[in-house]
């Protein structure tokens, strides 16, 4: 055997050069495999973080076209008042007949005194007829003709938060009914009543042409 060959190799093999070999194990790929994972998942999470800071920055995505459309849509149906009043008359000016549709005793004229407190006029109290009486589930209905839609019935409808409104084509006279139902726990209060009867009276001004859009 040779002094050059290393010691443990039995003669197999002959180093004919000058140098030792330096022997080292074979090199394992699984440090490999997981350094190219960390590395990655560095690489997401300083991705995601720059997403995060974005959105901070500039309050989150920007709406697409469709929901921009759908905001504006809710927007606009959301400022739109609930009726155009073309001529709005003073309480003192409107007669009610105020009809108890539920088994409570007495509500007809305690909501009658009430109203005439406000200044309305109290014409028929008393019990409702056949087609309401015991079938009025909710607040209550006002009935009044066709042109008082946008007249007297919005000015009633102050008095009453929830009440349905319904308008009889061949109704003669311009008096309005008031039949309450088995969801009537009172008129509104005073002060809410008299501030929806102001923006009833004074709606708010239409902007002006020449006036730049904002928003939608």
């Amino acid at each position: 055997m040779s002094m050059l060959t290393p010691p443990g190799m039995g003669g197999k093999y002959r180093i004919t050069g000058g140098k030792y070999p330096r022997m080292r194990p074979r090199r394992r790929n699984g440090r490999l495999v997981a350094v190219v994972v960390a590395s990655f998942a560095a690489l997401g999470l300083i991705g995601w973080g720059t997403l995060q800071l974005i959105d901070v920055f500039t309050g989150g995505k920007k709406p697409t076209a469709g929901g921009a459309a759908a905001h504006c849509r809710t927007k606009a149906a959301t400022a739109a008042p609930a009726a155009q009043v073309s001529d709005v008359p003073r309480p003192g000016r409107i007669t009610v007949n105020v009809y108890n549709a539920t088994k409570r005793t007495g509500l007809a004229k305690q909501t009658a005194d009430e109203l005439k407190k406000r200044g309305f006029r109290i014409g028929d109290v008393g019990n409702a007829p056949k087609e309401f009486d015991k079938k009025v589930k909710g607040t209550g209905v006002l009935l009044g003709p066709a042109a008082a839609r946008n007249t007297s019935l919005p000015v009633l409808a102050t008095q009453l938060t929830g009440a349905e409104l319904r308008t009889e084509a061949g109704r003669k006279g311009a008096d309005l009914d008031l039949v309450l139902g088995d969801g009537f726990k009172g008129l509104a209060k005073p002060a809410a009543a008299a501030e929806a009867l102001t923006a009833l009276s004074a709606p708010a001004p239409k902007p002006s042409p020449d006036a730049p859009k904002k928003g939608c």
